[in-house]
């Protein structure tokens, strides 16, 4: 298969890795790019976690919570540029969206689009949307959104940086929302700070860890300091990384930030339990970071790549 700049540009906003390495990277897996990305990663060349792309798009998160503190709703609301999302017409319009998809039944995007505008029920979502960017005069999308339930307990919410990060954190519990509201938002905060991909270890799935686990063999047997080293030896210390790796990734596993004793968060959250004399236990997060996996054009990096490739 050919490799085109385009192919070489995907890939290196999904790596971080340069330019030769990826056409090489695509080259040797016949321009799959799922496959590249592995190639990437095996041989060491992949920068840190930049799998779905560098964040680059403009917009704010928006979050609805009732007043029972049991249902809730999270959404993206991007614009092209940072001055429009610092604006109160539109920071006004991703509240009104957020309370849209707290009372939506809808189970995707499409379906929350053709629903009835909260605010006007003539017209949809959609077209309320369209009224708003002519309005503003700048393209606009309603990204995504998702609804949380806890009818055993209660959702907390937790807004960073102006709406670059929002998060929700719901636990099942006893106590009132007032009693745990400064350990969930506590929690909140861990979650903004530390990205996890999973609430405790129950919840990766074996494919994961093998994925993982594959991942982390090829890079020790890439490296050469590890030549010498018998099979049995790599397996064991690919072993003892795949256990540190899946705690750092795993809410309740990882090091609460606040803490001066160096207890991680499902430690913390039974200290406060303790000391409220009540259960509280964590069952669920959502982490939305506007602009994930989303690009600007950039039509000067993409002749570059070209020029690599000619």
């Amino acid at each position: 298969m050919a490799i085109t700049a385009a192919m070489v540009k995907e890939l290196r906003e999904m790596t971080g890795a340069g330019m030769s390495d990826c056409k090489k990277a695509l080259t040797n897996t016949d321009g799959d790019i799922d496959k590249a990305v592995e190639w990437l990663k095996e041989n060491g060349l992949a920068k840190a976690e930049k799998k779905a792309g560098r964040i680059a798009a403009e917009g704010i998160v928006a979050v609805k919570v009732s007043d029972d503190g049991k249902k809730a709703s999270i959404v993206e609301v991007n614009s092209e540029t940072d001055f429009v999302a610092k604006n109160e017409k539109f920071q006004t319009y991703v509240a009104q969206v957020a309370d849209q998809a707290i009372a939506s039944s809808a189970a995707d995007m499409d379906a929350f689009m053709a629903e009835k505008w909260i605010g006007d029920n003539s017209v949809t979502v959609d077209e309320n949307l369209k009224s708003m960017i002519a309005t503003i005069g700048e393209n606009m999308n309603i990204r995504r959104f998702e609804k949380v339930e806890e009818p055993a307990g209660v959702i907390v919410p937790y807004i960073h940086a102006g709406g670059k990060i929002g998060v929700l954190v719901k636990a099942a519990t006893s106590a009132s929302a007032d009693q745990v509201n400064e350990c969930l938002k506590n929690v909140a905060m861990q979650v903004a700070a530390m990205s996890p991909k999973f609430l405790s270890p129950s919840d990766i799935s074996d494919e994961y860890k093998a994925k993982e686990l594959e991942t982390l063999k090829a890079q020790a047997k890439n490296d050469p300091k590890n030549a010498s080293k018998p099979d049995d030896i790599i397996e064991k210390m690919v072993t003892g990384r795949l256990n540190k790796e899946l705690k750092e990734v795993c809410l309740t596993e990882q090091v609460y930030v606040k803490a001066e004793n160096k207890e991680n968060v499902g430690q913390y959250v039974a200290s406060v339990s303790k000391e409220l004399g009540t259960d509280i236990t964590l069952t669920g997060f959502v982490r939305f970071e506007t602009g994930e996996g989303l690009e600007k054009k950039n039509e000067d990096f993409a002749a570059e790549v070209a020029a690599q490739l000619g």
